[in-house]
């Protein structure tokens, strides 16, 4: 496996699930990082804790990956270490609502196609590059989802978005085909996170539900995965990986057992 140490990675939406897992696997690895999430209160805390058990160094900045210009403006402002990226995990993105296409919130899919779509364009755009001018065997990971793969109800949006990541993550692997960047594209299933909170806007009962009957994946196994794909040796590309709980076959067909 390749080392990790001392390379450079940097995670939107790190202050929680799949994000917050991910910086504590790499740093775990003694990887350096730039964490970046709306929450820096959050990202502070976390920075400060890994930072000491591990002893590296770590950046953190307020993003918001819907705003173009502040995505801009963070890339431009890195400097030194910072500007040598070896790793973007494009994790920041969301769900919300659950109401049938007719029926749904023209705002939230705002929310959503900006966030897991253009967010991550955005920061895939101004990052290839400076792997590009530093000669460096990149790599960007994308947080996609089986949702990507196959719609279920009252998810259409959602599913697109994802759908979306997979085909960016195709297309950017063959535009540095012959260049030393890796794309991955991780599609994970039912991860118990704060997704669903999020997406039944804050509702903890109806997340609740979603997970009953069956025991989900948590964060940190999304996290093993991504770590694993980021330390594979140079030549082996990992192109997409696909994982679910035992009893679930796609994004719509789960088994739940019954409470009774």
């Amino acid at each position: 496996m390749a080392a990790l140490t001392d390379k450079t990675v940097f995670i939107s939406g790190a202050s929680s699930g799949i994000g917050e897992a991910c910086a504590l696997a790499f740093a775990r690895a003694g990887a350096n990082l730039i964490l970046c999430a709306r929450n820096t209160e959050k990202l502070e805390k976390l920075a400060d804790s890994l930072s000491k058990q591990y002893e590296v160094d770590i950046l953190v900045r307020h993003l918001d990956v819907r705003d173009k210009a502040e995505v801009t403006q963070l890339i431009d402002g890195l400097t030194g270490q910072w500007r040598r990226i070896d790793i973007l995990v494009n994790n920041a993105g969301l769900a919300l609502g659950l109401e049938k296409l007719q029926e749904g919130n023209p705002d939230e899919w705002d929310v959503m196609l900006d966030t897991n779509v253009k967010g991550l364009l955005y920061l895939t755009r101004a990052i290839v590059p400076l792997m590009l001018e530093h000669g460096l065997n990149g790599q960007i990971i994308n947080l996609g989802s089986t949702a990507g793969i196959h719609s279920y109800q009252g998810g259409a949006v959602y599913c697109a978005t994802k759908a979306a990541v997979k085909f960016i993550s195709d297309g950017l692997r063959m535009d540095v085909v012959d260049k030393p960047i890796r794309v991955t594209n991780i599609q994970p299933g039912m991860v118990e996170t704060n997704f669903s909170v999020t997406r039944f806007r804050g509702s903890q009962e109806k997340a609740d539900n979603v997970y009953s009957g069956i025991q989900p994946l948590v964060a940190e196994d999304i996290a093993d995965i991504v770590l694993y794909t980021a330390s594979v040796p140079p030549h082996v590309q990992i192109c997409e990986v696909t994982v679910t709980p035992v009893n679930q076959a796609t994004a719509g067909v789960v088994y739940k057992k019954s409470n009774n």
